[in-house]
């Protein structure tokens, strides 16, 4: 079974989140998500979400792909994190896939994961960010990196990773189960 760690910083987008860790399950993928510390995660717009576990504990183990939500200031508790800048560093060396919603892709770029990729984020983020190939698209995929723009694209991003993780009928056995138009 493909494996997710979705860490989940104080004021992370829950839109992005939630999305990403439901739609994932759907699909049948063992989704971790982990707190940067012990403390309930009170979400950008106050929704609080309870990780599964800490950040340390999840460290123990092994993920197929490290999925990080956007939102502020939650993408920059992630970027302050040596723990994080470690892990996708980590990921990359191995072949693994990382992947980044909304001002997340920042934490990717600060980890040295960009250079010479093809990349979206939200408007304005990547923007101090050179040798990137910026894209609008709703997701952009370049090897092992898989970013997207923001709370509206998130579905679209958890229907790329999931493809990506577990393939294209599973994927659109999720979809077709959402009722999307």
């Amino acid at each position: 079974m493909a494996s997710v760690l979705v860490p989940l910083a104080q004021g992370c987008e829950e839109l992005e989140a939630v999305t990403v860790i439901d739609l994932m399950r759907r699909a049948g993928i063992d989704v971790v998500t982990a707190g940067l510390d012990d403390q309930p995660v009170k979400a950008s717009r106050g929704t609080v979400l309870v990780p599964d576990t800490t950040l340390d504990e999840a460290l123990t183990h092994n993920y197929d792909m490290l999925v990080l939500p956007g939102g502020l200031p939650g993408a920059d508790h992630l970027d302050r994190d040596p723990r994080i800048h470690a892990l996708l560093k980590e990921m990359a060396s191995a072949g693994r896939y990382t992947a980044a919603i909304c001002a997340a892709p920042k934490v990717l770029a600060h980890s040295g994961l960009l250079e010479g990729r093809q990349v979206t984020s939200f408007p304005g983020v990547l923007d101090d960010v050179s040798g990137v190939d910026y894209r609008t698209d709703a997701v952009v995929e370049d090897g092992t990196v898989i970013t997207s723009r923001g709370p509206g694209t998130a579905m679209d991003f958890a229907l790329a990773l999931i493809e990506r993780l577990v393939g294209k009928a599973k994927r659109d056995e999720v979809e077709v189960a959402l009722q999307r138009p």
